[in-house]
């Protein structure tokens, strides 16, 4: 079987002169498994993000997803992912079950309504389900991005920041259903976060960026264990800060 994400040289210049913005990364995301990508602000994330959405053209470097070639023949991978990001908002003036019936529809979804209700009784959505996506919180707008992200039962789930916003207990559920979602599909998740713990509880392995390049990688415990801490945060900041002692062999 592919991998659900295989990178190979990928790299994004927005100018020709200066620094790019990803850097020569190559990493590989197998089939059914949750892996985090972190990096500080700035780090390239976003830009890597969007590149394997096909949003971005890569300036070099190849993109596989679920076994096809991004820059070929991406409309065969795009009904097999999905994406959900707090900072893109769904379209305001649509109720949070019309954009869900547009978003489904647009993925050619079976028995749409019923997907709809489940979707939200296990993300608390039912009593706002027909409330405008504008006039809603933060947290609901991010819980409704979230059951777009679902919706088609995606193989590959790139999720940036998905509990942000949310209060301690519906991050909690959240985490908990992205977890069991992975488990009972085998699907894959690409994970950009800036919460640690959330993490260290869903990532089997980590890609950890600065400056448009992976600096390290390799599971949140012996992430831990090399650098001699105590949790991801602190390994997080040894990076940001360059202060850590890592084995930087692990990033090549």
């Amino acid at each position: 079987m592919e991998d659900a994400i295989r990178v190979d040289g990928l790299t994004k210049r927005f100018r020709a002169e200066g620094p790019p913005a990803v850097d020569a990364i190559s990493f590989v995301v197998p089939r059914g498994r949750i892996v985090g990508l972190l990096g500080g602000n700035g780090a390239g994330k976003t830009t890597t993000i969007s590149m394997l959405l096909g949003i971005l053209v890569p300036s070099a470097g190849e993109i596989r997803i679920l076994g096809h070639d991004m820059l070929r023949h991406r409309f065969r991978a795009l009904p097999f992912l999905n994406f959900s990001s707090p900072y893109v908002d769904l379209p305001g003036r649509l109720t949070v079950r019309e954009n869900l019936t547009v978003f489904g529809g647009l993925y050619g979804v079976a028995n749409l309504r019923a997907r709809i209700d489940e979707l939200a009784g296990e993300l608390d959505l039912t009593a706002i389900l027909d409330r405008k996506t504008g006039s809603l919180s933060s947290g609901q707008k991010t819980r409704a991005a979230l059951a777009k992200a679902l919706v088609n039962r995606p193989e590959l789930l790139l999720l940036d920041e998905p509990t942000a916003s949310l209060d301690p207990d519906t991050a909690d559920r959240v985490r908990g259903h992205l977890e069991s979602y992975a488990k009972k599909t085998h699907a894959s998740i690409l994970l950009a976060s800036h919460n640690m713990g959330e993490v260290e509880r869903l990532c089997a392995d980590v890609l950890m960026m600065k400056g448009g390049r992976i600096v390290d990688r390799g599971a949140p415990d012996e992430l831990i264990r090399r650098y001699g801490r105590v949790n991801m945060e602190e390994v997080f900041l040894d990076i940001a800060r360059g202060t850590g002692s890592g084995d930087s062999e692990a990033a090549q």
